[in-house]
């Protein structure tokens, strides 16, 4: 197996993304190109990553290949790649460790050994979303960073005039909101009123490797998972988050 990315700063963005919620992961390769899933261990969020054989510059896999890697290693290793470095990632003979090197004025390689992970099929939920939304990533970052003044769960809620987060606590209230017409705002369609919360922290991890001007999209439905996802370069990362049910 050998793999060559041109750019080795978008797959480190796209480890991060996915790190911040899983600390192992299993990355299958095969005709497709590559992919990860894995719920993170509270077993209530999940992240669906992939990245398709045509974004690889080289993609040499003979057969449907699984590695299981320290996603927290990988990613500290791959924070020593250069903006202009290509990335070749490559299994080692004896399957025992994958080589991980950057490609730029100089090659510089790292030997990660391969950790077995016991994985199983895991569906996505199967959700019929009520609200759906596209907009930029610094809308729900501000609003999140905002919440976190006074709580760590926050309340999302969507109509077909807006979008709204909401957090409440002792030492106060905040309140984001963001009208259809607003200019970050790119789609917004709501079949019928939604509102669930979330735990915080996990939202704020969600959008960690997104950049403020990047395009997020929204999916929800009241006291449902809400999906969250967006793309880096080829690839595109999808999350879902289970809603915390609040007792009246």
């Amino acid at each position: 197996m050998k793999i060559v990315l041109e750019n080795a700063s978008d797959f480190k963005r796209c480890i991060d993304a996915v790190s911040v919620l899983i600390d192992e992961a299993e990355f299958v390769l095969n005709e497709s190109g590559l992919a990860i899933k894995a719920t993170d261990p509270s077993q209530i969020s999940m992240v669906d990553f992939s990245l398709p054989k045509a974004s690889f510059k080289e993609f040499d896999v003979s057969s449907e290949t699984k590695i299981g890697l320290d996603l927290s290693y990988l990613s500290q290793v791959m924070s020593r790649a250069k903006a202009s470095d290509a990335l070749e990632l490559s299994l080692e003979d004896d399957k025992s460790s994958i080589k991980v090197s950057f490609i730029g004025s100089s090659k510089r390689s790292f030997s990660l050994p391969v950790i077995d992970i016991s994985s199983s099929d895991i569906p996505n939920p199967k959700i019929e979303f009520d609200a759906s939304m596209v907009f930029q990533a610094g809308l729900l970052q501000d609003a999140l960073k905002d919440s976190a003044l006074i709580t760590n769960h926050v309340s999302l809620e969507a109509d077909p005039e807006g979008f709204y987060v909401k957090a409440k606590s002792s030492k106060g209230t905040v309140n984001s909101e963001t009208l259809k017409s607003d200019k970050s705002v790119k789609s917004l369609e709501v079949k019928s009123e939604t509102k669930s919360m979330f735990p915080l922290d996990y939202l704020q991890d969600m959008v960690k490797a997104t950049s403020s001007g990047d395009e997020v999209s929204l999916e929800m439905k009241s006291n449902a998972p809400v999906k969250l996802s967006y793309k880096i370069g080829g690839a595109e990362i999808t999350y879902f988050l289970a809603p915390r049910i609040e007792s009246d």
